[in-house]
């Protein structure tokens, strides 16, 4: 208990002297204390967060758990011309969990160096007015609407992957830029693997291998009915290794997204359709060896509109649709997100995250509110059915096989609130979230009878 005390006492004392302290709220106060070269850019942030969930909907695991989680980073960049060289350490550790909790590596990646690159600036090489950049070795990459590649936010931990990624920007017109993005790619395979080792914060460097393989591309034409549109195409390849199995997944995902952006006094609309094929096995067990053929698909369609309030107020209506593998066992129809985010659509992960990007049908309405440049808010009601009654529903496990539980799962309420206390500097972020068990949740053969799942966190976020 005297670390867990001391660890927050730490963070509360560097917020202090951000708060007391003469430093400027738009000044980089490390890089100015370390009187660092105006060529060397380093920054970081530190996270602590207390959590807890009650009416657990997962099959398994205590029916109420706390969880005191700190996430630290620390990046530094040197530009030497042409070439850059980059680094970020990454420290997750999570403590307080009740025995047997739902944590992972999600949660837990202590001391971990999930970017160590080489970047080369090739300037206008291919077009007038236009940018280039080829990266290579360990890096963290976003895509698009980040719901297939993402770098986590919400989540203690971070993906991360070692190969190559060439990045084109165009030149301006109708207001924007086209963008090209090629990349060839290991994903970083978090460690420890244990929850012993998880739940212990042991230090086990995260390893990369040809055994996994992650590629693709994306184009994204700028001017297209007041937005962009955005093609793209990834592919993963896997097969087992000596310690890690895996579903030996040999996916292609294209898909295709149309979207403008959210602009004051103006309609906005992000409408994104994702199809799945390829082969995979049911499980990773080592017994299943095999191949399925995999047909899968994902749509999201969202349409808001900003006013012209003081208060900035968004309403926005959106629906997702994520296949659910159905009753024929010779085929995979569940949807593999592969390494996306899903906390801005789905609302928090970590103890929480019962909705998830497969077999589900859930429309939402979200209310949004920014009464100044340092309060924000946001509240979202969001109902959810079962896309195939056969599969288990969304990230929660709970499934019935023969399909006689039914296809509606429930409600989530959510809502959550950020404070700037000092501007760039110090946020507080709190917030929580309800999922009304209805039908499914209730009646499936391994739901659990704890009542409704209750859900809240806050945190405060140092960025320097």
């Amino acid at each position: 208990m005297i670390r867990f005390v001391s660890a927050v006492s730490a963070l509360l004392l560097v917020a202090f002297l951000v708060v007391a302290g003469p430093v400027s709220a738009t000044e980089n106060w490390l890089h100015k204390a370390l009187g660092a070269p105006e060529n060397l850019r380093i920054s970081g942030s530190a996270r602590a967060r207390i959590e807890a969930i009650d009416g657990q909907f997962r099959p398994t695991g205590p029916r109420s758990d706390t969880l005191l989680s700190f996430r630290t980073s620390l990046f530094t960049e040197y530009d030497a011309g042409p070439v850059r060289f980059g680094a970020e350490l990454f420290d997750a550790r999570a403590y307080l969990e009740a025995p047997g909790s739902s944590i992972t590596t999600s949660e837990v990646n202590v001391l971990e160096l999930v970017q160590a690159y080489v970047a080369g600036d090739l300037g206008d090489a291919f077009g007038a007015g236009s940018e280039a950049m080829v990266r290579a070795g360990r890096f963290t990459m976003e895509t698009g609407s980040r719901r297939l590649v993402s770098r986590s936010n919400y989540r203690n931990s971070t993906n991360a992957f070692t190969g190559v990624r060439f990045d084109w920007t165009g030149p301006a017109h109708d207001g924007g830029r086209d963008r090209l993005a090629l990349f060839w790619t290991m994903p970083q395979i978090r460690l420890p693997s244990t929850a012993a080792g998880v739940r212990s914060n042991a230090v086990a460097f995260d390893r990369e291998s040809l055994d996994v393989q992650f590629f693709g591309t994306s184009f994204t034409r700028a001017g297209v009915l007041g937005g962009s549109l955005e093609i793209y195409g990834y592919g993963l390849i896997e097969q087992d290794a000596p310690g890690f199995p895996t579903a030996n997944r040999r996916l292609f995902t294209p898909g295709i997204r149309l979207a403008r952006p959210v602009r004051k006094g103006a309609t906005d609309y992000d409408v994104e359709l994702v199809l799945q094929r390829g082969t995979a096995r049911a499980n990773t067990l080592m017994s299943s060896t095999r191949d399925l053929p995999v047909s899968a698909w994902f749509a999201h369609a969202e349409i808001g509109h900003s006013f012209a309030g003081p208060w900035s107020p968004r309403l926005a209506v959106d629906i997702d649709y994520a296949s659910g593998d159905g009753s024929n066992p010779e085929t995979l129809n569940r949807f593999d997100t592969l390494f996306g985010a899903r906390r801005a659509d789905f609302g928090p992960t970590s103890l929480f995250g019962a909705l998830s990007r497969a077999n589900i049908i859930s429309p939402a309405v979200r209310l949004e509110v920014a009464p100044g440049k340092r309060f924000d808010a946001a509240a979202e009601w969001r109902p959810a059915w079962l896309a195939s009654a056969t599969d288990s529903f969304a990230a929660t496990g709970v499934r019935d096989p023969t399909g006689r539980s039914g296809r509606y799962a429930g409600q989530q309420f959510e809502v959550r609130a950020r404070y700037w206390l000092v501007p760039s500097l110090l946020r507080l972020e709190a917030g929580g979230a309800v999922l009304a068990k209805a039908g499914f949740l209730n009646a499936a053969p391994n739901a659990r009878a704890d009542g409704n799942t209750r859900y809240g966190y806050c945190d405060v976020t140092v960025t320097f």
